[in-house]
Order: structure tokens, then sequence, then C-alpha cells
């Protein structure tokens, strides 16, 4: 069936060269990467529609595009015919032209995790030539301990949100790619001892975002304040304790108020302190659970040698040094001076272990390092690329962890490794980003000559 435009702005001369706010009745495809299903208007134009899923049929509305564009992006503003994996958004914050954090409100919990096992399948095999097959993979997606819940129910699991304040000084959550914000009385993906504190209830005037910190490794609770250019920082009185701190105007580092400049989170049975502005997963179970993932993919021997590359506050490598014991070692990497500095102090009962800061394709060539044993890496978004992947391949490791919170990059990266001798021996998925588009994997590679 032909899509048929549905144009409420023709006459409009000036907006002719936009198609924002043309409406077109299209039959929805596939899943893509990013939170929005593919549809095609009658002309053969793609659109990235949200709030729909594979298989209905619905009135899509542009919000972004023009004519002659390569694509554009759309919301779903009218099902026609719903798909059976369709539910009422619990969220009364979700739906088009509202809070753009979740992608998935509208879908059954097990139709999430399947959508994203669909990406995870399109990128390996668009962009590292992989089936699920090939890369030892099941294709599910796991959930997290306890967030298995029934449909139109929420797991509260997300234990940092970044606030934004509209000109009235309500807090709230910035649209789908927009500045504009959404003021909420309640995030119902907010963990606990986030909504706990009550930011939604107090008056932020002077602040241009205010940024939330519960641990779930003990009852540490943080608040990281924004000011507007000239405000003056707040009294800041909420329902639970807290620590403040807050962004330089000048220098933009986060600096401390009051209480500590630090959470303390846990792992592997120990305890972590992970400094303000500082990397740490944001699922409860999260930290967990790949941490779990990576040692059994590596297997650790007493003795072995290890990198833990984009390292963070040294979860991996706190992992690692406990299995390699006395006579193995471990050399992390990361860019941040204050993720290096907690890394250092997390992990300095380990004699073992050298926490180097820096680029990792900066740092890690400069080492003089020729071998290892095992290798951990968890880039971030865009990914390792090609040039550290290359380096990486030359090492001769007996495995390699590679943490993904990317498909894409994760897809390009194990192509690169492919040429550098590596096959992937097993990925496993993990839904630890539940009613969004994000998903987590833990792939692990060996070389390609162990797999014949």
């Amino acid at each position: 069936m032909q899509a048929e435009p549905k144009n409420p702005q023709a006459g409009n001369a000036q907006a002719a060269a936009s198609l924002v706010g043309q409406e077109y009745e299209v039959e929805i495809g596939p899943v893509a990467h990013g939170g929005h299903c593919i549809a095609r208007t009658a002309e053969g134009q793609v659109l990235f529609v949200r709030h729909t899923l594979p298989g209905e049929k619905v009135i899509a509305r542009v919000t972004e595009g023009e004519e002659g564009a390569r694509f554009l992006r759309a919301d779903a503003v009218t099902i026609l015919e719903p798909s059976k994996d369709r539910v009422e958004a619990p969220c009364p914050y979700a739906g088009p032209g509202r809070c753009g954090g979740c992608d998935w409100q509208h879908a059954k919990p097990g139709a999430q995790r399947r959508l994203k096992g669909e990406v995870i399948a399109e990128q390996l095999k668009r962009l590292a030539g992989l089936t699920p097959e090939e890369a030892g993979w099941d294709g599910t997606v796991m959930p997290a301990e306890g967030d298995k819940l029934p449909p139109g129910e929420v797991p509260s699991w997300r234990t940092r949100v970044q606030y934004a304040v509209d000109e009235d000084g309500n807090a709230g959550l910035r649209r789908h790619r927009s500045h504009e914000v959404e003021p909420i009385e309640h995030c119902m993906i907010a963990a606990e001892g986030v909504s706990e504190l009550g930011i939604e209830k107090r008056d932020w005037s002077g602040m241009a975002s205010i940024e939330a910190i519960a641990a779930t490794g003990s009852q540490d609770r943080q608040v990281i304040l924004a000011p507007k250019p000239g405000a003056r920082l707040p009294i800041v009185e909420l329902d639970k304790p807290v620590s403040v701190m807050r962004v330089g105007e000048k220098d933009g580092g986060v600096h401390r108020v009051h209480g500590r400049a630090f959470v303390r989170e846990r792992a592997d049975g120990r305890t972590y302190r992970v400094g303000s502005g500082g990397f740490w997963q944001v699922h409860p179970k999260a930290a967990e659970t790949l941490m779990l993932a990576v040692m059994q993919g590596l297997l650790p021997r007493k003795g072995d040698t290890a990198l833990d590359l984009y390292c963070g506050v040294g979860l991996f490598a706190g992992a690692l040094a406990d299995r390699v014991g006395e006579a193995g070692a471990v050399l992390g990497i990361e860019s941040g001076k204050r993720a290096v500095e907690d890394a250092r102090h997390n992990l300095a009962a380990f004699d073992r272990v050298r926490i180097e800061q820096g680029k990792v394709e900066s740092v890690l060539p400069r080492t003089g390092i020729t071998e290892a044993d095992l290798i951990v890496l968890d880039p971030p978004r865009a990914g390792a690329g090609k040039q550290t992947v290359r380096h990486l391949s030359g090492l001769g490791a007996r495995r390699i962890a590679y943490v993904a919170c990317d498909p894409a990059a994760l897809a390009r990266d194990l192509g690169y490794f492919r040429e550098g001798g590596y096959r992937v021996r097993s990925l496993r998925a993990f839904d630890l980003f539940p009613m969004t588009h994000h998903v987590e994997c833990v792939a692990i590679l060996e070389p390609a000559e162990k797999g014949r």
C-alpha cells in the first residue's frame, strides 16, 4: 500500500522547502538503531518514525527534514493498526513531542528486548559481516535481575538522572532532539534513591541543570548543580541528606560545596569510590552483571598479565587483580584525571596494578608493552577505532573482552579485530537500559586459528 500524504501546512509558501508538519499514512517496517522504525513515503523517501512498532499502520508527522533530504524524522501521531506488542505507555510524559528519555514505553518488555536483539543482529551483519551464529550469540537480550516485569510496569533503575530546568525554575527532562524542557513530577525509570530526593518539587530558578546520583553500594546521595551564567547557588534542602557539588562557570569542572566529593559503589565484593562526574554504570545491577560476564569470558589464570583499557575507576582492573594473583600484573589506562585518581585509590592495595592517565591510543604505544595475556576494553560510545584495535590485535592476547554500549561501534570494531586475526568466541547482550533503545553487549574474542 502506498503512503498517502496529509499536509496541514499546504499552501504555506514560506514552508515549501520544509516537510516539518507533513503527515503520511504509512506501514511501518523494521526497527532501526536509535529508537525508531523505518517507513517510506509514496515517493520512496525514508522516514525514521518514533513511537511506533514494526508491522503497524500509522499516521506519521514529520518532525525534521526537507524535500530531497536523504531521510526524514517523524512521530507516529495516530495508530491505525496497532501491533500485538503495543501497550499504553505507563509514563504520562511519554509520546510525540514529550520527554525524549524513553524510546519504548509503548512496547511490552519482551518486545523491547526482541527489538534490541534485531538491532544488534542487523548491525553485526551490516558492519561486521557476522551472523549471530558466527558471533557465538543465541540472539537473546537478557533482562537484569529484578527487571522482568509484566506489561504496564516500569523498572525503577536509573541511579543517575540529569534534570534540565525551564524558565520558571521547574525541573524536567529534555524533549527528543531538543533543548526544550518537559517539566515532570516524577520520572518512572528513576531509581528509588533518586526519586526520594524530591528534586521535582523544588524551585530551581537560576540553575541550568541538576544531576542527581543515588549510589547502589551505599546510602550516598549527591546532586551536581550547574548554575546559569551569573546565578547564585541556592541553599539545597531536599527530602534526604545529600552532598552538593557545582559546575564551575569558568573551568567547567565539578567542585565540592559540602559533603563528600564522591559516592561509594559496590561490585565484586569491593567498594569503589566514584568522584563527581566520574563514570559508573547507571543500572544498579550493571556493574556486577558486566564484571561477571567479562570474567566468565576471559577465565583469568594466576600469573596472567592483563590490560584494562578505558578503565574508569577500576572496576575490571580490580576484578582482574583478584584473579591473576601476586604473580600477575594489570595495567589500566583512563583519560579522565578524576577517574584515574579514584582508580588509584580504589586499587591501592594491589601492588600488581598500575593506572596510567591519557587516551588509550596515545598511552598504550608509549608503555612499550608488546604482549599481554588478557585484554578488557570498555570504550566510549564511538568505539575504540581501527588504530587501537590494530595495536591490540598485535599483542597476542589469549582472550579479549569488549564491553560495548553501542551495537554499531561494536560491530565496526569486531570487523577490525577480524582483520587483525581475531574471531568472536561468544557474545552476550544485556537489557541494562529498559524502556530506552540502549543495550549493553560483552563480546569475547580469541585468535582466529583457535576456532578452526
